[in-house]
């Protein structure tokens, strides 16, 4: 891949950059790719990006003992019987 240095980027625009890479958890140059591919209409169509919400009313309904009983339970099952693996 070749690399490109870009000259004149005033602060405004360099904060700004870093700002939005942070947020995104991406790197100033990854961001830049990113940015000019779409800029110019060569941003790659997105993959395996599709989100599932039909599970999410079962997650974080838990109450303490709830939980405990069933880590007890699952706890129990863990256990290795010696007589069927001697």
């Amino acid at each position: 891949m070749k690399a490109i240095t870009i000259r004149g980027v005033d602060q405004d625009l360099a904060d700004k950059l870093k700002d939005n890479a942070k947020k995104q958890s991406k790197s100033i140059n990854q961001l830049a790719i990113e940015l000019i591919r779409s800029g110019l209409g060569l941003s790659k169509k997105k993959q395996f990006t599709r989100q599932y919400d039909d599970l999410d009313d079962l997650f974080g309904k838990w109450s303490q003992e709830e939980f405990e009983t069933i880590d007890v339970k699952i706890s129990h099952e863990r256990k290795i019987d010696p007589e069927i693996w001697s």
